[in-house]
């Protein structure tokens, strides 16, 4: 799932940049799927119909409800650099909630 912010037609635009193929993405929310309060659109993340205790989401922006800051993982704001790897390096700490989520725990420890 892509869920942002913008308009559904720029949204679309970066998404055949992103997976020209259609194959990564499989669907796509915006900004009409997400509620607007105090001129300020908000992700709900229930308007995934999936399991929150199974649901993460990654943004430079907490834009959710504070129920749901628990799924929320802040990462710095994308600039443009081929260089810039913050993505690689959450992928042990996705991992380790994948298999939590398999397993029903987070066996030894706690997620860091």
């Amino acid at each position: 799932f892509i869920f942002t912010t913008v308009k559904q037609d720029y949204a679309e635009k970066v998404l055949d940049v992103l997976d020209p193929k259609k194959k990564l993405i499989r669907h796509c929310l915006s900004q009409r799927d997400c509620l607007c309060a105090g001129g300020c659109y908000w992700k709900d993340l229930t308007r995934l119909g999936r399991d929150l205790a199974k649901t993460v989401a990654l943004d430079h922006t907490i834009q959710g409800f504070p129920t749901q800051a628990a799924n929320w993982i802040s990462v710095p704001r994308w600039w443009g650099d081929p260089r810039d790897e913050e993505l690689l390096r959450l992928i042990p700490l996705l991992a380790q909630l994948g298999r939590a989520v398999r397993t029903g725990g987070l066996g030894r420890g706690r997620v860091p």
